[in-house]
């Protein structure tokens, strides 16, 4: 795994990934937890074929703006860049397009996870 790699998602907004779907605002157009989840997708997809089969990754902080909206039927891409790896630490650079109209960027960090661990915390709460 290397700083600089990337990875982008794409997603037709449908009518259940919108605001009023989602109970997140109130028209039909994509929803800000629709966009934070491609730009999360991106970046998870990013790192996944470094890891080993054991290991995963976790969303840990995201922090973006949505600039823009998108209506129903509208492609969008998501698209996040490796640009920070501190140990287990992962910070990305996200941003999103509908063609070549920026909707949203920020930044997002993860952590990589023994799958198995991971998992055994829930059995410990």
């Amino acid at each position: 795994m290397i700083e600089g790699i990337s990875h982008t998602s794409f997603q037709i907004v449908a009518p259940e990934d919108t605001a009023i779907a989602q109970g997140s605002g109130q028209l039909e157009v994509l929803a800000t937890p629709r966009l934070v989840a491609l730009m999360e997708n991106a970046a998870m997809l990013t790192v996944a074929p470094s890891l080993s089969p054991e290991e995963t990754t976790v969303g840990g902080m995201i922090s973006i703006t949505h600039l823009a909206p998108s209506p129903v039927g509208a492609e969008v891409a998501a698209t996040a860049v490796l640009d920070k790896i501190e140990g287990r630490k992962l910070s990305f650079i996200v941003t999103a397009k509908e063609a070549d109209k920026l909707i949203g960027e920020g930044t997002h960090v993860r952590f990589i996870v023994d799958k198995e661990r991971f998992m055994a915390k829930l059995k410990k709460l």
